[in-house]
């Protein structure tokens, strides 16, 4: 999920003239920039925030009626993520390039991107609670830091490595999603999306044979 994170933000970053799709907060800054500095891409970055928002509660009211039934509801949430970020990748190949992040295609191509990272968001705040954050990382990687240390001084060794254990292989899968985001868009363009929506499949598979482990 965090690999999925890193390629989705650095390629919707890269591709969308600074789109934030997975840290919807980093485009309030954005947002602030762009309207002092006069930037393409004020109108994605100003719809993004409640499109999030809007499909973050449609998730979340989905996950809570099928809860109510005593259904799961990570898999059709991780399917549905699935197809959503497969639609991006279709409307994006046939409508790019984008000359302007103020083009409705590219706005449209923007939201459907932050459409699809809400989900994940909205999962990892539910079903996926266990687990860290896999979207936003400045706190986990704080929290490697603060571990390192208390580690080097004995404090807590047992906590801190199972800690550890958990966060570091996240981070570096952040980073490898990051970087493959971006390579995968230099090199390939917005086919490379490919990579993520199989990603999230795959997830999907393992929650279906797994539900208590997921």
């Amino acid at each position: 999920m965090a690999y999925i994170s890193g390629f989705v933000d650095t390629l919707s970053f890269i591709a969308l003239f600074g789109l934030f799709a997975a840290h919807i907060t980093g485009n309030i800054v954005l947002l602030a920039t762009s309207i002092a500095e006069n930037r393409h891409g004020l109108m994605m970055k100003m719809l993004a925030i409640p499109v999030f928002i809007m499909a973050a509660i449609g998730t979340r009211l989905y996950i809570v009626r099928r809860e109510r039934h005593q259904l799961d509801a990570a898999v059709h949430v991780m399917a549905g993520q699935a197809i959503l970020l497969t639609v991006f990748m279709v409307v994006a190949m046939n409508e790019s390039p984008f000359t302007t992040g103020d083009h409705p295609h590219a706005v449209a191509v923007g939201l459907l991107a932050a459409a699809a990272m809400a989900i994940q968001n909205t999962a990892a705040r539910t079903f996926l609670s266990g687990l860290p954050p896999t979207t936003v990382m400045t706190g986990n990687f704080i929290q490697v830091v603060v571990d390192v240390v208390d580690l080097m001084l004995g404090h807590e060794p047992q906590a801190k490595r199972a800690r550890l254990a958990k966060l570091v292989p996240m981070l570096v899968a952040f980073i490898a999603g990051t970087l493959s985001g971006a390579i995968g868009y230099v090199t390939m363009g917005f086919v490379s999306l490919i990579v993520p929506i199989v990603a999230v499949s795959l997830v999907s598979v393992v929650v279906r044979h797994q539900p208590a482990r997921a």
